[in-house]
């Protein structure tokens, strides 16, 4: 019989210890009763956009409708864990229909379930921009509202957001996989860890320029995500600009509202009319449009020609 350890004692008796076993044993509990009562619950809504496109602040708007279930953080290491670099053998943290199994779906709707209770639930997630057609096959009747901003201010916040993450560790993302398989020396050797999120072909940049990184990075999350919608009904697929949030941020969120067949009431439109002054950056503060040319303005110049394609196809004018 294995013998007790008196040195495990402080931890059993530890409150704060005590409390997230038994929350954990709760969960568990009910993610078990899930799979036997089976409730009904509605396919999620999901907010996706590459990092640093105004996500967060599309998340919280949604979320102050007071319609749906959610978490107020991101999930990338539940979604990682279903399908992620360390079960498939680092090969990114894109997904594909190829790779959903009903047994995903039935651990995220007990996940939902345990922790949220049944209903409608709100999800934003970085990293399922890169898995679209993935939930999508997960989720049939799920809804996507994605966000893209300017390719030139995205990488900028980027590139900003990267050497933030470097000081405090906000965006690395050792501490979810720890240590890459294959040695790391981006931007000559100051970064020795991805930022972020790991695209498809992320081992070809662990050598390549900053700059070159966060343009491979938004190319991969919008290329990803914008060919995945073809692939889906279009009522089920609602797109939005960042620079709609200051520009015309009642007009934007109403159209977005009805599409999810949600009522756009008076506190509601009180709500979007004052997100057109207030920051929705961690990195840099307030938005504004080509806010790149104080930040990186030599590095966005070097990688224009390599984003300009997608930006038109998104509807940027390189002229703005």
């Amino acid at each position: 019989m294995a013998s007790f350890r008196f040195s495990s004692l402080p931890k059993l008796l530890d409150p704060e210890i005590r409390a997230k076993n038994l929350q954990w044993l709760g969960w568990r509990a009910k993610e078990l009763l899930w799979s036997v009562t089976r409730p009904t619950m509605p396919d999620p809504v999901f907010v996706i956009g590459c990092s640093r496109s105004g996500t967060t602040v599309t998340f919280e708007t949604l979320a102050a409708s007071g319609r749906f279930r959610h978490f107020n953080h991101e999930l990338p290491q539940f979604w990682d864990g279903l399908y992620g670099p360390l079960n498939n053998g680092w090969a990114s943290e894109a997904a594909g229909p190829e790779h959903a199994t009903p047994s995903h779906r039935e651990r995220a709707l007990a996940y939902f379930y345990a922790r949220l209770g049944a209903g409608p639930v709100l999800d934003k997630t970085c990293i399922n921009t890169l898995r679209v057609g993935y939930l999508l096959k997960l989720f049939p009747h799920a809804k996507f509202v994605f966000i893209h901003r300017d390719g030139r201010d995205n990488i900028s916040s980027m590139i900003d957001g990267w050497r933030l993450g470097r000081i405090d560790g906000g965006f690395g993302l050792e501490k979810f996989f720890g240590p890459a398989p294959v040695p790391v020396a981006i931007n000559d050797g100051e970064f020795h860890e991805w930022h972020f999120f790991l695209p498809p072909g992320w081992r070809d940049y662990n050598r390549a320029s900053l700059e070159d990184v966060c343009a491979f990075q938004w190319i991969s999350a919008n290329r990803l995500a914008l060919d995945a919608a073809h692939d889906m009904p279009a009522a089920q697929w609602i797109q939005v600009r960042y620079e709609d949030i200051f520009e015309r941020p009642v007009e934007m969120f109403r159209t977005v509202f009805e599409r999810l067949d949600l009522p756009f009431d008076a506190r509601m439109e009180a709500h979007c009319a004052g997100l057109a002054g207030r920051p929705t950056s961690i990195v840099k503060g307030t938005p504004k449009k080509q806010k790149w040319r104080e930040s990186n303005p030599e590095a966005i110049e070097r990688i224009l020609p390599k984003i300009a394609p997608l930006m038109r196809e998104m509807g940027y004018e390189l002229e703005d």
